[in-house]
């Protein structure tokens, strides 16, 4: 016999030697009577089948013709455990635990309507009504938390917490949370969070962001949540920012995850971000739920995995739960505790059991005994709780089967109603919440941000930047040092943070004199890891704050990729645009140094970039251009909640000349009082009845620009150069209208010639609007960008241009044939 069955064996064996059967003629449930409970109060109201107008009530025992086999004998055992409480006279006065009895009664309703609602899921599969199958059985202990944490305590769900948000609903007082989850699974638009999107738990008046991850990529962003809520709780209540939602200073935030999401890199980024901040004084109040069912799919979680790997880490307090509803309770109700008095990280691991398999397609006897099988049922903690109810005194077993009746009922109502719910039918209304952006907004936004005269003569300490006259102070990295500046002076709720931003003022010194300015409670370093530092702007938008981390190079940003993909991008999608998470991530970008590079530096290619919906890229080239980009960035930002990556060029932050050593013409004056760069807007170089448009941006401006005058001087082409400034959306409208004045157009792109940059897109667009003039390209190589003077024979060079764009317009007497 294996560890695991005997486990299971010893444990029912126990069981019944407490609880042995009663010799009954008949374990019929449908010979128990029906009572209905009045849970405001201790007091028992008999039923009739007549109670509930309109409707013939179904037997305890009845239940869906196509409803799943396993949950069905579960639900019979259910019922089996329940009579054996019915010959058991017991003295009500008897319990003396902590979970009073209409606090329980209320927990083991939320947890039957848990279990009813995931048979339902089936029977909706079944009839092509419904779409998703994953469910919370076996793991309904977790509606303690939804019980004992406040509405104002902000959760981050796991896919199997569906009883911890029954129960947080019903605190709430949602008026029918089953019609809700009914409705999210089948994909309707009446479900209130994502609208027919997703099947999430996730509620705008609950406090519960939706999360559609499986992989725990959640986590990060809790932890970011859980820090701004403690770098709030040290500030006085005035100089909070207004949340999207309350916020209590003693607030904890609750993230739930699976055992097998904790062996992922996102899960344990999360959980040691959390502990590092603590680590550093920073109060980090999270308590992270371990929902531990032993199985990750068909993989089981090596025994004792959780308990070793987090029961002894510095930093983190471990609480262990599990057996019936009173310990669960008491134990859950220690670590909120915990958690909030310390403001400290809190783990606590929720032992559950996995029934049914991993989703209704799973078949569970491939990969597992059927005698594994069969013991995990009898651990169902629905049969557990129900013993203990009855064994407390807490409940007769006609109030049990009762309550069985009335969950089944409450789903059975909303089921019936399923083939009325509609899904969403236009892909505009699919895509209305994705990328919300209102330009008057983001222009009322930036002009309410202004700082006055006066306090901007007072914080620049070295002179208004807009009357510099070094050369070193009307650089594009002087300008976008002193644009964040002007930010942070207008909004006293940006905080700038990342990899060495603080005293070192960042690797190329761009946020140089901001912490001097600032503080570093709003410009500060952070650990060197990049999925915890875009994890604590996520969390910091929920918290009303305006995030503008830095990533410290572009390549290095690849390795937190989901937090933008799965995390930041698609929170204003799958709850409707009732939560969002606006920030602007700054990132080095590009190729090009000098003396220093080599792949991990010298990263060529957005295409990853550009590939996520709703992701906004910006990317200047000049000074001043960056500047009111940066401007446009953070006013859409917070104004429509976007996230967006501001991609700035390294080869160009320190650049003085254009056309040659000395000649200064890369300086520019800073653009005090000028309006954003807002998207659609371009820069254009060159006559307007020029042959060739050449389209580029960053470092491409200005190779195109010296290439112009090359093609000019000794060819005698005459070229246009326009900067995109904005990559996603590009700006169609003006590409279009500046191409209508050309004779051809050439796309000198610096990137990685496979869908690394944005050559593909323009020419396909115009391409697709069947155009007769001539098209042309001109990439970097598709390959990793080696150090040193190698790099020269990977990258875009001036020369390339050149030579590309003469092979278009010679291609023009061909186009007029």
């Amino acid at each position: 016999m294996s560890d695991l069955n005997k486990k299971f064996t010893d444990a029912e064996a126990a069981a019944s030697a407490q609880n042995p059967r009663p010799a009954r003629s008949s374990t019929d449930p449908t010979q128990l009577p029906a009572f209905r409970l009045g849970l405001a109060g201790e007091r028992l109201q008999p039923v009739s089948d007549a109670s509930v107008p309109g409707e013939t009530p179904s037997r305890p025992h009845m239940y869906w013709p196509d409803a799943d086999p396993a949950l069905v004998r579960q639900r019979e055992r259910l019922y089996r455990r329940i009579e054996q409480g019915a010959c058991a006279v017991r003295d009500r006065g008897a319990h003396t635990g902590t979970l009073s009895r209409a606090n329980a009664l209320e927990l083991f309703l939320d947890q039957l309507r848990s279990r009813e609602l995931d048979s339902a899921a089936r029977v909706l599969r079944s009839r092509q009504l419904g779409y998703y199958t994953i469910q919370s059985a076996g793991h309904e202990q977790n509606a303690v938390l939804g019980q004992l944490l406040e509405l104002d305590d902000p959760c981050l769900l796991h896919y199997r917490s569906g009883a911890l948000m029954l129960a947080r609903s019903r605190k709430g007082g949602v008026a029918d949370p089953v019609s809700d989850v009914l409705a999210s699974l089948c994909a309707a638009r009446t479900d209130p969070v994502a609208a027919g999107r997703h099947k999430v738990w996730g509620s705008s008046s609950l406090w519960v962001p939706p999360q559609t991850s499986t992989i725990a990529s959640h986590l990060p962003r809790a932890t970011g949540l859980a820090f701004a809520l403690g770098r709030l709780h040290a500030e006085p209540p005035e100089h909070w920012p207004e949340p999207p939602r309350p916020l209590a200073r003693d607030a904890i935030v609750c993230c739930s995850f699976g055992d097998a999401s904790a062996f992922h890199a996102t899960a344990l980024a999360g959980i040691h971000a959390a502990r590092y901040s603590h680590r550093r004084g920073v109060r980090t109040p999270i308590l992270f739920v371990c929902e531990d069912n032993g199985l990750g799919i068909s993989v089981p979680t090596p025994r004792g995995w959780v308990s070793q790997s987090f029961g002894q880490l510095p930093h983190l307090h471990y609480v262990e739960a599990k057996g019936d509803l009173e310990q669960v309770h008491a134990q859950a109700a220690r670590a909120i505790a915990l958690c909030r008095e310390s403001g400290a990280p809190v783990l606590l691991h929720l032992r559950c059991v996995r029934l049914f398999g991993h989703a209704g397609s799973d078949v569970e006897a491939a990969y597992r005994e059927r005698s594994e099988i069969a013991a995990e049922a009898r651990l169902d903690p629905l049969i557990t709780n129900a013993g203990w109810l009855l064994d407390s005194s807490l409940a007769t077993s006609e109030e049990l089967a009762d309550l069985v009746e009335r969950a089944h009922r409450e789903v059975a109502r909303s089921l019936e109603r399923a083939s009325e719910l509609r899904g969403l039918e236009s892909r505009a209304e699919i895509e209305a919440p994705l990328a919300p952006y209102d330009p008057e907004v983001a222009r009322l936004t930036n002009t309410r941000a202004q700082a006055s005269t006066s306090s901007r003569s007072r914080s620049f300490v070295h002179g208004l930047p807009e009357d510099a006259d070094a050369p070193s102070r009307r650089t594009l990295g002087a300008h976008l040092g002193s644009a964040l500046h002007d930010a942070m002076l207008g909004d006293p709720h940006i905080w700038v943070f990342g990899e060495d931003v603080g005293r070192k003022g960042g690797v190329y010194h761009v946020t140089s004199g901001l912490q001097a300015a600032f503080g570093g409670a709003r410009v500060f370093d952070t650990l060197l890891d990049e999925t915890s530092i875009l994890g604590l702007a996520l969390g910091a938008g929920l918290a009303g704050i305006l995030p503008v981390p830095e990533i410290q190079y572009l390549a290095y940003l690849h390795n937190a990729l989901d937090q933008l993909r799965g995390e930041a991008c698609s929170l204003s999608y799958f709850s409707a645009g009732q939560f969002r998470n606006p920030m602007v991530v700054r990132v080095a970008s590009f190729a090009y140094q000098r003396g220093f590079g080599g792949h991990f530096h010298n990263d060529d290619s957005i295409g990853a970039l550009r590939d996520i919906p709703g992701l906004m890229l910006a990317a200047p080239a000049r000074g001043d251009d960056g500047a009111r980009l940066l401007r446009a960035a953070i006013a859409i930002a917070r104004g429509s909640g976007r996230v967006i990556c501001f991609l700035e060029p390294i080869a160009l932050y320190h650049q003085k000349d254009l056309y040659a050593d000395g000649d200064e013409r890369w300086l520019f004056d800073y653009p005090a009082g000028q309006a954003p760069l807002w998207p659609g807007e371009v820069g254009l170089y060159g006559d307007a009845d020029a042959e060739l448009l050449i389209v580029t941006y960053a470092n491409g401006v200005r190779m195109s620009l010296r290439a112009a005058r090359v093609l000019a001087e000794e060819h005698g082409v005459r070229a246009r150069v326009l900067d995109l400034r904005w990559l996603a959306p590009l700006p169609w409208k003006a590409l279009e209208a500046s191409f209508d004045q050309a004779k051809a157009l050439l796309v000198a792109d610096e990137c990685r010639a496979t869908a690394g940059g944005i050559a593909d897109a323009v020419l396909a667009h115009f391409a697709e609007r069947g155009t007769r003039k001539p098209l042309g390209s001109v990439r970097s190589a598709d390959c990793y960008v080696p150090l040193g003077p190698a790099a020269n024979h990977i990258l875009l060079q001036e020369a390339d241009i050149v030579a590309r764009a003469r092979d278009v317009v010679a291609a023009l007497d061909g186009s007029r044939a």
